[in-house]
């Protein structure tokens, strides 16, 4: 049982050249919460897309270092999951929650 909705665990989609080829092979590559598990991503996935997943891979890209004026900032850091879907299911991302 996740201490977030689904709509908190995946925050939005991630559409981006390298995201579109691995759609290809029944990848979908989504924001995530920071600090949701692999299990949580998968069992907000599948409730909110109607899919069955078979792997989840997490990535956690650190936040650049800008300068705004005179001071030094860090934007964000980001978690990325990429949720590889079982043989013949897909998700239509372009259509929206």
């Amino acid at each position: 049982m996740s201490k977030y909705s689904n709509y908190d665990v995946i925050r939005n989609p991630v559409i981006t050249e390298k995201a579109t080829m691995a759609s290809e092979n029944g990848q979908v590559v989504f924001d995530v919460a920071i600090d949701a598990t692999k299990s949580e991503i998968k069992e907000a996935v599948e409730a909110l897309f109607s899919v069955k997943v078979k792997a989840v891979n997490t990535l956690v890209r650190k936040g650049k270092v800008k300068r705004f004026r005179q001071e030094l900032g860090t934007r964000k850091d980001v978690k990325k999951a990429i949720v590889t879907l079982v043989d013949g299911q897909t998700i239509d991302i372009s259509a929206g929650l």
